[in-house]
């Protein structure tokens, strides 16, 4: 297939090689050219527009940061609207609010052209690994055309249901996730506050019920003091303010989130937002 890729951050650069590699024709349109360097040194071309490159693709994914970045790619000026043929279909594999994954759904209809929300779970490492969760919101027929490329992608693709399910089911799984670490954080901070060996706790509840991949990963950061971003903490940040705005709308009760959302205001007051998420316990420790 031709396809058009945007976003070639820690994830989506190996997710634009995985393609590639499989055999799909690729075009790259990326905000700061830079970040585009390495692939377009191997000959990958690059678009001076969205539309341009939308114009010359079959099918555009995009694997951005945030609802308001999204919303200017599709329909801002050059925006990829502007370039799309009746049939294309635009896959956003970013995390944004529900609402906004409907609303571009509803007017990339109006013009033919389908829509896949199909936010991801994994991060970095499982986008080298190819082994990304992939939550899709879609109609059936228009999933049916993009699911060779998420079986280059990753190991689980989920239809939700139609436009908008896949980044609700993003929101839940951030809630999970963020609450997990939190709770490690917390596990963690007991542990040093009674004088016990942390890593020796840690190793313990790792053969246990408490055990997961959260604990095994994070916890490590945690146990050796290393806050270099894995995933940059303000990204969970951002994701938490999409989920409890939700929550806020729809009356929906999320009491444990809502005090893990005011520690990641903590940790961003505290100017951490650039460094792992794993510095919620640096919170607590304050």
């Amino acid at each position: 297939m031709r396809i058009g890729f945007i976003g070639l951050g820690v994830m989506g650069e190996p997710m634009a090689r995985h393609l590639r590699a499989a055999g799909h024709e690729l075009a790259l349109w990326a905000r700061r050219p830079e970040s585009a360097a390495a692939l377009v040194a191997e000959g990958v071309p690059l678009c001076a527009t969205p539309a341009e490159l939308a114009a010359r693709s079959e099918v555009v994914i995009t694997i951005v940061t945030a609802s308001a970045d999204v919303e200017a790619l599709a329909f801002g000026p050059d925006g990829l609207a502007e370039g799309f043929a009746s049939g294309s279909i635009h896959v956003d594999m970013s995390t944004i609010a529900p609402a906004t994954a409907r609303a571009l759904a509803a007017r990339y209809a109006e013009r033919g052209v389908g829509w896949v929300d199909a936010p991801v779970s994994g991060g970095g490492q499982g986008a080298r690994d190819a082994t990304l969760a992939i939550m899709a919101g879609a109609e059936a027929d228009t999933l049916a055309c993009v699911r060779p490329l998420f079986a280059v992608l990753g190991k689980r693709v989920v239809h939700i249901g139609p436009p908008g399910a896949g980044q609700v089911a993003k929101a839940c799984n951030q809630m999970i996730m963020v609450s997990v670490i939190q709770a490690c954080a917390e596990a963690l901070r007991l542990a040093n506050a009674h004088g016990v060996d942390v890593a020796a706790v840690r190793q313990a509840l790792m053969g246990g019920s408490a055990g997961s991949r959260v604990l095994e990963v994070i916890g490590a950061k945690m146990v050796e003091r290393d806050f270099a971003a894995g995933i940059e903490a303000r990204l969970h940040h951002k994701d938490f303010a999409i989920l409890m705005d939700e929550a806020a709308r729809l009356g929906a009760p999320l009491p444990v989130a809502a005090q893990v959302w005011q520690q990641l205001n903590a940790l961003m007051a505290a100017g951490w937002g650039r460094d792992d998420t794993s510095s919620l316990l640096r919170v607590l420790e304050r």
